[in-house]
């Protein structure tokens, strides 16, 4: 399903359901964010692999909006604790996903979580902002040999060139770098959503969207600029006490996002200009052509002043009108008539 995104222009926008840590620790959680992303329309689900362990300090503070969420006297160690899933949740996920048929995603925030991913078998990597410039871990992700999808957020332009060339030094892996903004909730005046067209010009590589705007605008909005893959977290419930629920959308909107993704993808089309099928009928009607302005008998030599422009558009276009002029009438012609070459010497 992956290979979607490297396969050109003119394929459709993978979408990625953002399980995240939505599930709150529950494997019975993690497991109906699975069928719910398949229900939605979501072409893959991702959830996170970590150990709070071997991410964070314990004492590490959390961000203001983990706080928000609940739990401001934990710490960010305790509060992921709760939220870790253990190698064979992974397996169950992963096997959930081959039987309802949408792609199992995780992503590692460290060189032993992305060895758990590569054991069950995952199609891509997709690595988070926070590790962009963690260089030995996305050379270490990179030597796996699989696609990356490489999240981009709080990052200036150099910093994503020193994680590309970091990439492509240890192997030669197809890459996707996905454009984003690094706040739960984000702005949409904060998106920024050009630089999906800088990062693409910069680097030659596919391009995307991981969007933590408030509802589906946004997002339908990078679809509609070319973005090759959104992604946005999915929930059951925004009303749930956990850290991204907040940022989320619940199933409803999910599904009419991507609706509105499906629709502007296909509107973009392939960017040559021609009249399309549809407009035919149309074209007939409000176009116009030259017409005998009145009777005129066999042998007259066509002046303008015998003719109009008229609907409907099935005859001899105005733009003909000089080809026309000085040419003479093999028959009689009445009032009203549609010129056409066989009307003419």
């Amino acid at each position: 399903m992956v290979n979607r995104i490297f396969s050109g222009p003119g394929a459709s926008c993978f979408v990625i359901a953002e399980a995240g840590v939505n599930h709150d620790g529950d494997l019975a959680t993690a497991h109906r964010l699975v069928d719910v992303a398949k229900q939605v329309g979501a072409d893959a689900v991702k959830f996170q692999t970590f150990a709070a362990d071997r991410l964070v300090t314990r004492d590490a503070p959390k961000a203001a909006y983990q706080n928000a969420a609940g739990g401001a006297g934990e710490s960010q160690w305790e509060m992921l604790r709760r939220l870790e899933l253990s190698e064979e949740a992974h397996q169950e996920l992963a096997a959930h996903c081959r039987d309802v048929g949408i792609c199992f995603l995780s992503t590692p925030f460290d060189e032993a979580a992305a060895d758990l991913l590569d054991r069950i078998g995952v199609e891509a990597f997709k690595t988070p902002s926070g590790e962009l410039t963690n260089l030995p871990f996305l050379a270490h992700v990179a030597r796996k040999g699989k696609p990356m999808i490489v999240s981009t957020g709080m990052s200036s332009l150099g910093e994503v060139e020193d994680a590309v060339r970091a990439v492509t030094l240890a192997a030669p892996v197809r890459l996707c770098l996905l454009h984003c903004v690094s706040a739960y909730p984000a702005p949409p005046a904060a998106a920024n959503l050009r630089a999906l067209a800088s990062l693409a010009a910069c680097f030659g590589v596919p391009t995307g969207y991981s969007d933590h705007t408030p509802g589906i605008s946004v997002a339908i909005a990078a679809a509609a600029l070319g973005a090759r893959v959104i992604e946005k977290h999915l929930t059951l419930d925004r009303s749930l006490p956990g850290p991204d629920h907040q940022a989320s959308l619940e199933p409803a909107a999910f599904a009419e996002m991507v609706s509105g993704i499906r629709e502007a993808v296909d509107a973009l089309g392939d960017g040559i200009k021609r009249p399309q099928a549809v407009e035919a009928d149309v074209k007939a009607v409000a176009r116009k052509s030259l017409v005998t302005a009145t009777a005129m008998r066999q042998g007259t030599v066509v002046a303008a002043g015998h003719l109009a422009i008229r609907r409907p558009g099935t005859g001899l276009p105005p733009a003909m009108l000089d080809w026309v002029v000085g040419r003479r009438l093999r028959a009689d012609l009445p009032a009203g008539h549609l010129i056409s070459w066989s009307d003419l010497d």
